[in-house]
């Protein structure tokens, strides 16, 4: 059974270095891998290895404080080389130097139709319970949550993003696998969410549901909003089909498969490629020796523009795992007048800018181009704001710590990536997805 959503507002950004087709360079040389904490929201991490620890795929390497039986494991095998911790001895990141001639990884027995509480246990125990996210408050959900729904996404509308249809060709017995998994986690719907047009073959007991291709449709926070909205006391979890084709290959094997599809992508990046990979890889191992030598200052963003993170060359693949974008500093820019340049080659949503009406591909640099000043009530984020929320209200109860406004304004359905558009038409230059993280953390704390 298929449905269509029709959604107006939104904003796809032409950038320059994106994937003419789906040309893979084969297998990455990963030498370092790390896994990152931050990446998991609620997850107050504990660790369970050591600096010399030798560790296979899979293997449990830090178990939230919280939920005990929820792990972050290994995606390679090899040896713990560095936990990093910064300030008040928070654990930042644990370094694996992957040894390429071991290849051996923890099993757990299939579960292929298990009962609840065995797939519950194996999920959290494999890692992929971390891997996914409940609306409200995008945390890592509790192990033993009951939810109303499961949104899977299909899609990845983000500028330059792989597609992830493409990603999960040929895996039908692993997705049929993962879809009746989650039948035993949530006894209401299980909705797909994929694109107009998609070739996604129906399954049984799910609802597929296309959107336009049209940035943020392809975010959860979007879809199920649209779908079927989280009201407060309610609980949605969310994943995108990879992580869903995970566990239906680790169901049917027991073995865990942390290989990841990575596009590279960015107008800085000799040959947009996709390149087969590990989660949480080196930078080094899929970007060195492909970013322009053209005297400019580079950012490496693992992620897409709008909400990846600046990890640097010497920085690791983060969550979710599946982009790096490089793309000029602009630190070293000599523009004529320069935020204000009228340049053609100046990207904007604005009409005071003539790029507003070329029909071309743009080469944006990292600089904010302007001021951060108080917040303006422009109307702005509500152009690309496709949720039935008031965004600008939503933000202004957020700074104000009203806890009774933000719940009547619809926190519970929102993450910080909604708000990514918002940042980027924002005349204020507010970093609204920190501060709208910051109001979930809030709120998760006082409720």
């Amino acid at each position: 059974m298929r449905r269509t959503v029709s959604l107006t507002k939104g904003l796809n950004l032409n950038l320059e270095g994106g994937l003419t087709s789906k040309e893979s360079v084969g297998k990455a040389c990963v030498g370092r891998v790390a896994v990152v904490p931050d990446d998991f929201p609620g997850f107050v991490p504990k660790l369970d290895v050591k600096e010399g620890d030798k560790v296979s795929i899979g293997s449990p390497l830090l178990h939230d404080k919280n939920d005990p039986s929820v792990r972050l494991v290994a995606p390679a095998a090899g040896v713990v080389e560095a936990v990093v911790r910064g300030a008040r001895r928070k654990i930042e990141r644990v370094v694996i130097a992957v040894d390429a001639a071991e290849c051996q990884a923890e099993t757990c027995k299939p579960f292929a139709g298990a009962d609840a509480d065995t797939v519950r246990r194996a999920l959290a125990e494999s890692g992929l319970w971390a891997m996914m996210r409940q609306r409200p408050f995008d945390v890592v959900p509790n192990s033993a949550v009951k939810p109303k729904a499961i949104m899977v996404t299909a899609m990845d509308t983000a500028p330059l993003a792989l597609s992830l249809e493409e990603s999960v060709k040929g895996k039908t017995a692993e997705l049929k696998a993962g879809i009746d998994v989650l039948r035993t986690l949530c006894s209401g719907p299980i909705y797909i969410g994929v694109e107009k047009g998609s070739s996604l073959p129906d399954s049984d007991g799910v609802e597929m549901v296309e959107f336009p291709r049209l940035h943020p449709a392809g975010n959860a926070g979007v879809q199920i909003a649209n779908i079927d909205p989280v009201n407060k006391g309610e609980v949605v979890l969310t994943l995108d089909i990879v992580t869903l084709v995970r566990i239906g290959s680790l169901a049917l094997t027991g073995k865990p498969d942390w290989t990841v599809e990575v596009a590279v992508t960015g107008s800085e990046v000799e040959r947009p490629h996709v390149v087969t990979a590990v989660a949480g890889a080196g930078m080094d191992a899929l970007v060195g020796g492909n970013v322009k030598v053209d005297g400019r200052h580079h950012r490496v963003i693992s992620g897409n523009v709008l909400t990846g993170v600046p990890v640097g060359e010497d920085g690791f693949l983060r969550y979710p795992y599946r982009q790096v974008t490089v793309i000029p500093e602009g630190d070293d820019a000599d523009e004529f007048m320069g935020w204000a340049s009228m340049s053609p080659s100046k990207m904007s949503v604005s009409p005071s800018f003539i790029g507003r009406f070329l029909r071309r591909k743009f080469s944006p640099d990292a600089r904010l181009n302007g001021g951060r000043r108080a917040m303006i009530m422009s109307g702005e984020y509500d152009k690309v704001f496709p949720m039935d929320i008031l965004p600008e209200y939503l933000v202004k109860a957020i700074l104000a710590k009203d806890i009774d406004r933000m719940e009547a304004l619809g926190i519970y359905e929102v993450a910080p990536e909604d708000f990514a558009l918002a940042e980027y038409v924002d005349p204020s230059k507010l970093e609204l997805q920190k501060i709208v993280r910051g109001g979930l953390d809030y709120l998760r704390n006082e409720v």
